[in-house]
């Protein structure tokens, strides 16, 4: 799916990620006051919620907001940068939540990569005049025993070393660490990530052997390069916090490093945040202790340059953006570039703009940062090549593996609360993100529940059978609603993951993602299996430093009702993730983030 393809779904079904319960509703946004101020609502990339909530507070001591005829109050609220740009783009009115109190002011995305797209698709008047204020560059973080096993900090280390560690047989053999198997690397989603979209960038940079003037054609010369690069991801995903909260987890519970995964491109200010011990970047509350990890984290800046994101904000010129509130917001606008808030951003692991304030209590060593580096800064490309580099992508990614197992127990039948039942939600999340697959990828579709066999065993069917996709696509949309049909039993879920699992692990493939994505509204019970009997199934051949072709499961807890811890001991087991869609009128984002790994 290209960036402005099916926005209104996708403007539906992507994350705005953690601040809303979807369907319209905002019950997890962070309330606006009811001070008698005009609301400042900034729509943000999620690194920076936690800094815009401190600039506010103070903004509001600052002489820019005592000149305003009224006092202002601002509310961030976290919006990915990709979605906010898929939404300017293709309908600026279609902000999934339904109290437009909450549509944004002010629009701050991770990099104007995302602002000059909008622009590149006649959208100049909603972001008129966007300006940066913060900086973070781009960069690999490696746990430092593995970092110094590459050389680090006294070797340059450059995306051709890299690529070479990908494609040697060898992997981290070849480096004199057999035992750590090959080197995997995570990557995000560049439709939606600016991170995923910069080191696809970088990668025809380093290709073309550029610093400079990237063309279409550097990009399509690029495409065995930067093939590598995908061949050694371990999955994709929307956001790096989801993997940096895997590995965290792995290292807490007692790994030195992790077989997990080898570097993480990440923003340089998500990897202080992970060696502060947050490493999903959340909004910190009040009170809250964060625990630093057990093994840190170091940023390897590549010797042939980085990209930077540059987090601009802008006053959208939207409709909805009142006198008022466009007054507020060019005041909030104008001190962003101020003393007082440009001191604030080394706390929250951002580079100021004003290079004469001193951030070296904040970004040092012991963060694993180096403020001499990067030594060169990759500029932003066109709008044309970069085009052509998400384009690119879509042919070149890693292809996939997938099977979907979809619990049609009795209580998917209950109200999802959006004028759905909880499988109707289910069944147009499978349908809405058949698009993000390729005819290459081989995906099957299997329900469970008591009552019912196959071949592969009692309490599953496969509604389709494990197989490329192909021109198959609009046959499987059609089979998926088989499900609303579906008798509806119990909930043998340890017993159906199990024999998915087994299934799995045979058609498994080196050179694929091979993932397992669970969905279940209960708690299991109905199965001879049990949960510590799974997970030793699940760990025993889970051995990320040895396995060629591991299989990861990703589990989405469905409804109030789910099990998310069950559900997140298996994900963890097998270095998946466990996805919350507890309130199961967010089921078609969480869909979609989910698929976003593949």
């Amino acid at each position: 799916m290209k960036l402005w393809e099916g926005a209104g779904v996708v403007a539906a079904a992507l994350v705005l990620a953690a601040c809303t319960s979807s369907g319209g509703q905002t019950s997890n946004l962070s309330k606006i006051p009811d001070d008698g101020c005009t609301a400042v609502v900034v729509a943000t990339s999620s690194e920076k919620v936690n800094l815009m909530d401190d600039l506010g507070r103070a903004f509001k001591q600052s002489p820019e907001h005592n000149a305003l005829a009224t006092c202002a109050s601002v509310v961030p609220i976290n919006v990915s940068s990709g979605t906010g740009a898929q939404i300017l783009a293709a309908d600026p009115t279609s902000w999934p939540l339904k109290d437009q109190n909450y549509w944004p002011t002010i629009w701050s995305p991770a990099s104007t990569v995302w602002t000059d797209r909008v622009v590149a698709a006649g959208g100049d008047h909603l972001v008129p005049g966007a300006e940066s204020f913060a900086r973070t560059p781009v960069v690999f973080a490696v746990p430092e025993t593995m970092a110094t096993a590459l050389g680090y900090p006294a070797k340059p280390i450059g995306l051709p070393e890299i690529e070479k560690l990908i494609s040697d047989p060898e992997g981290w053999g070849s480096v004199g660490k057999p035992l750590w198997g090959s080197f995997k690397i995570a990557k995000t989603n560049p439709n939606t990530s600016t991170t995923g979209l910069s080191v696809i960038l970088m990668q025809s940079y380093a290709a073309s052997k550029k610093a400079k003037d990237l063309t279409v054609a550097d990009v399509q010369k690029s495409a065995a390069f930067s093939r590598v690069f995908e061949s050694g991801a371990i999955h994709y995903g929307d956001t790096t916090g989801k993997v940096l909260q895997t590995l965290y987890n792995a290292t807490q519970n007692g790994a030195k490093g992790s077989g997990y995964v080898s570097a993480v491109a990440v923003e340089e200010t998500s990897l202080f945040n992970y060696n502060l011990g947050n490493p999903d970047s959340h909004t910190v509350q009040p009170g809250e202790k964060l625990t630093p990890p057990k093994e840190r984290l170091v940023a390897v800046y590549p010797s042939g340059g980085s990209m930077w994101s540059d987090n601009p904000a802008v006053v959208l010129g939207a409709p909805w953006v009142t006198p008022a509130k466009q007054a507020a917001g060019q005041a909030f606008l104008k001190f962003l570039k101020t003393r007082p808030a440009q001191e604030l951003l080394p706390k929250y692991g951002f580079r100021p703009l004003d290079t004469s304030v001193d951030v070296s209590q904040y970004l040092n060593a012991e963060v694993g940062i180096d403020l001499a580096k990067p030594t060169i800064a990759l500029p932003e490309p066109s709008a044309d090549v970069v085009s052509a580099a998400i384009d690119q992508w879509a042919d070149i990614r890693k292809p996939s593996a997938i099977l979907e197992l979809i619990d049609i127990s009795g209580s998917m039948e209950e109200a999802a609360g959006d004028g759905r039942s909880k499988l109707d939600g289910a069944i147009d999340g499978a349908q809405s993100t058949l698009g993000n697959f390729r005819r290459t990828d081989e995906i099957g579709l299997w329900a469970f529940t008591t009552g019912i066999k196959s071949d592969y065993g009692a309490n599953v069917v496969p509604v389709r059978e494990f197989a490329p996709l192909g021109s198959d696509r609009e046959r499987m949309k059609s089979s998926v609603v088989d499900l609303r049909h579906a008798g509806h039993g119990g909930t043998p879920l340890y017993d159906a993951v199990a024999t998915a699992y087994d299934d799995m692990l045979k058609h498994a493939e080196t050179g694929r993602i091979n993932a397992i994505v669970v969905l279940s509204d209960g708690q299991d019970t109905d199965s001879d299996l049990s949960l510590d009997s799974l997970l030793i199934k699940i760990g025993s051949s889970a051995k990320e430093g040895t396995a060629a072709s591991p299989v990861r499961i990703f589990t989405i807890a469905y409804g109030e009702s789910a099990d998310t811890g069950s559900l997140g001991r298996i994900s963890k087991a097998s270095g998946g993730q466990l996805f919350d869609a507890t309130d199961p009128t967010r089921i078609d984002a969480v869909f979609a983030s989910v698929i976003n790994n593949f």
